[in-house]
């Protein structure tokens, strides 16, 4: 039986239907003709971004391997959909929106720009498209106090990641901050100064937070200068215009040297080892989420790109299978969800504004509190009416570490995490809620999320290949040559703050280790 074949009659068997009725629903992949690459990178986002315009500016050529769409920007500002009364480009390949809550609206599947995976009991969110997370971030640009850093990779110098890498990491992001006046006479931060003195109140530190965002193009929006995105409802469902994504930063650098090539729409099923490089199994689907075609891609050297979730799915199953079965038994350890919970207050007594920026730009922390450290993001709750109601998104320390594992019988790659995962990051987030309410009067948002408090959603997913144990202490895969990775995988489940500015300085780190001593030695 020959590939396309192959391909043909397990599609059939798997569904349940005849070939010829298949091909009457959706064409059937056919398989394409191989292609070469020296390099190819799999993914667009921060890692990845990071690896593709470095090598490029060495004048070496990089494919990039991308499972969601390209978002370009258009004239008339309609590249994404809105936080209210989303529409298909919202979701990825799913019927209706995916929010932590008020999910009513239903649409036909469409390879949107936000996803969730279940697994577990865990809700974990992830971009999709050219940018990847970048796209759909709230852009919190934070960089993890010191002494955590040195913490959580002690191997690591952290003198060249403060002086150099994470400086570096903020020029090329864009990274900016608010104008104090700015923020303290303008209505759509009334949320954020209200959650400000209540948590003074309660007895919390508050500190500004720096983000991606462009504050000067926020301050023309709110005089109708220019075209309103943070402040008409813009954000989880990617802006359209003001924030500097990646597509706007580094992938747009990358592109700009001429050897660099993404293709949209382009899914890694399968990795293995081949004599003189590495293969790639891919899927072309379309906008529907069918496969259009089959296509193997080889390449001299890989970096595997794919986020936490992606990366650790593609080298757990390539490892369980024998693909690449020198792969050590670190692959998929070490997961971790950055001890991120949601939590809200209602019947908040000075008022939220029905006037709200969709960019944070402030955070409780308590960081150093010895036994229930965390660091909470002031979210927006962008409704256009007072709703009373204080959002955060709360960054905690949790102990607990999840593993990914591959079922041979349904060729998947699940995780799974402890029993009580979660339980000292509730515990940390109920004692702020009640400080809280106790200071300044107020009820946690039940009908937000149960009992006020969402621990089991993600937003930050880091871990699965954690750096100095499933690699080297530069991102190369311990047992092969050629082979790495650049991307949150490596962070060992936990960074104190917003991951992606330190996603991005390590992915700095890295790879110019890696191009001067595996491209240019």
């Amino acid at each position: 039986m020959d590939r396309k074949q192959f391909i043909k009659t397990n599609i059939a068997l798997g569904i349940g239907l005849t070939a010829s009725k298949i091909g009457s629903a959706f064409p059937l992949p056919t398989q394409k003709e191989d292609e070469h690459h020296r390099v190819i990178v799999i993914g667009t986002g921060y890692g990845a971004a990071v690896a593709a315009l470095r090598l490029a500016e060495k004048g070496i050529k990089v494919i990039m391997l991308e499972m969601g769409m390209d978002w370009p920007a258009r004239k008339d500002y309609n590249t994404f959909s809105k936080l209210l009364f989303p529409d298909k480009r919202s979701t990825w390949l799913k019927t209706r929106s995916i929010l932590p809550f008020a999910n009513i609206f239903t649409f036909k599947k469409y390879t949107g720009v936000l996803d969730r995976m279940d697994f577990d009991g865990l809700k974990v969110y992830a971009g999709r498209g050219v940018g990847g997370g970048s796209l759909v971030n709230g852009g919190m640009a934070v960089v993890p106090k010191r002494t955590y850093f040195e913490q959580i990779l002690p191997a690591v110098n952290a003198n060249e990641m403060y002086d150099k890498y994470f400086p570096l990491a903020n020029r090329m992001l864009k990274v900016n901050s608010i104008s104090p006046a700015f923020f303290e006479s303008t209505p759509y931060y009334k949320f954020t100064r209200t959650a400000r003195d209540q948590a003074h109140a309660a007895g919390y530190k508050t500190t500004f937070v720096p983000n991606v965002y462009d504050f000067g193009y926020m301050e023309k929006e709110s005089r109708n200068e220019v075209y309103q995105s943070a402040l008409n409802g813009e954000v989880v469902y990617g802006n359209n215009a003001g924030k500097q994504s990646l597509d706007k930063t580094y992938l747009a650098a990358a592109l700009k040297t001429g050897n660099v090539e993404i293709r949209p729409l382009h899914q890694v099923n399968a990795i293995f080892k081949t004599g003189t490089g590495y293969k790639l199994v891919v899927d072309k689907i379309n906008t529907g989420g069918h496969v259009d075609f089959v296509k193997d891609f080889h390449c001299d050297y890989l970096f595997v790109c794919a986020g936490s979730i992606g990366t650790s799915q593609l080298m757990v199953k390539a490892k369980a299978t024998g693909a690449l079965p020198e792969l050590n038994n670190e692959i998929g350890e070490g997961w971790g969800n950055n001890g991120n919970v949601m939590a809200g207050r209602n019947f908040i007594k000075q008022g939220t504004g029905s006037k709200q920026s969709c960019i944070p730009t402030m955070a409780i922390d308590d960081w150093d509190n010895q036994d229930h450290p965390l660091f909470a993001e002031i979210s927006p709750m962008p409704m256009k009416m007072e709703t009373w109601t204080s959002l955060y998104l709360v960054i905690t320390k949790i102990p607990d570490r999840g593993k990914f594992i591959y079922n041979p019988l349904t060729n998947k790659v699940s995780l799974k995490v402890p029993e009580n995962f979660g339980s000292t990051a509730t515990a940390t987030v109920k004692q702020l809620m009640e400080k809280l309410n106790h200071a300044n009067g107020g009820t946690n948002a039940g009908l937000l999320f149960k009992k006020g408090i969402d621990e089991k959603i993600c937003y930050h997913p880091l871990g699965g290949c954690v750096l100095g144990k499933a690699t080297d202490l530069y991102g190369r895969f311990k047992g092969y040559h050629k082979l790495y990775t650049c991307d949150g995988s490596l962070l060992p489940g936990s960074t104190g703050v917003n991951p992606f500015v330190t996603i991005t300085a390590i992915a700095e780190r890295n790879i110019e280790k890696i191009i001067a001593q595996d491209f240019l030695s």
